[in-house]
């Protein structure tokens, strides 16, 4: 069979692969991309056959579940208040238990100590720990290990 038409197969494939999204005609298009190859090498119609069988097969194996694998972990990225934990403020107010505040990215936030017994004084730099609604709970920098 001439190159050309395995590149054709090739093409549909990627097309098919474009709308559907499975990862099944893309890695197919991939296989027909190789017969292509072995067909331009000279290798007869038995050989590019086996070469598509082989890539196909491989790719099926091999590729497919480590990509759909990697396609289903959730981005690192953190979006909202998640953001916010383990940036640096600044104390505005006391920082106590209960009360206080600080400025955090460019907003003032209500803010209490994550240790009880640590009253935080203003102007103080305090990294967030966490955030529990619109309270961030924050440590002192200079107590951090």
């Amino acid at each position: 069979m001439p190159w050309f038409v395995w590149l054709l197969a090739a093409a549909a494939l990627g097309a098919a692969e474009f709308f559907t999204l499975t990862l099944v005609f893309g890695l197919l298009a991939g296989a027909a991309l190789v017969a292509a190859v072995v067909a331009g090498v000279g290798i007869g119609l038995l050989g590019q056959l086996l070469a598509l069988v082989a890539a196909a097969a491989a790719g099926l194996v091999l590729i497919r579940p480590v990509a759909l694998r990697h396609m289903a972990q959730q981005p690192l990225v953190r979006e909202g208040s998640d953001a916010l934990i383990g940036r640096r403020a600044e104390v505005m107010q006391e920082v106590t238990a209960t009360r206080g505040l600080i400025k955090l990215s460019g907003e003032e936030w209500s803010a209490r100590a994550l240790d009880e017994s640590h009253v935080i004084p203003a102007g103080a730099l305090v990294d967030v720990m966490e955030i529990e609604g619109a309270t961030a709970i924050v440590y002192p920098r200079e107590l951090l290990p």
